[in-house]
């Protein structure tokens, strides 16, 4: 009796066709968990006059090129040490689905001037703008970058 097997060459192009798939679940798997990494609390937005502020005064070159900026709670104010400090926020949830698709950061200019802070996060109309589709609380991810 003799075997007849496949050609060397299909066998390749599994073995390659297997690789690049594994790959690509690796990949997807490895986006997952970084994209766990951060830290989930709420985002409001906060509008002007946004001077003086904690960190810079009355100064103007505090701010960022696009306004895209936040005042942080005292859970995340630090005595200060937050100033300047960036952070990647994604909206994840809310009222409405409020959430647009994309991502923004933001630099920390400000300490929450309510107390309690009404969000862990007050983002500049302009960033809050960027995120949410409504202008109500909603729920973010973030991470400092």
């Amino acid at each position: 009796m003799i075997k007849v097997g496949k050609p060397k060459g299909q066998q390749v192009m599994r073995t390659s066709s297997m690789s690049a798939t594994f790959l690509v679940m690796y990949c997807v798997l490895l986006f997952d968990v970084v994209g766990v990494l951060g830290d989930v609390g709420t985002a409001a937005s906060y509008g002007p006059p946004y001077l003086p502020t904690r960190c810079g005064g009355y100064s103007e070159d505090q701010f960022p090129p696009g306004e895209l900026f936040a005042a942080v709670s005292d859970g995340l104010w630090d005595n200060g040490a937050s100033c300047g400090r960036k952070y990647r926020v994604r909206c994840i949830s809310g009222p409405k689905r409020p959430c647009k698709v994309r991502s923004i950061v933001v630099q920390v200019v400000d300490l929450c001037s309510h107390d309690p802070c009404p969000a862990t996060l007050q983002l500049s109309n302009k960033a809050f703008d960027a995120i949410s589709k409504i202008d109500t609380k909603v729920n973010v991810e973030y991470a400092q970058i």
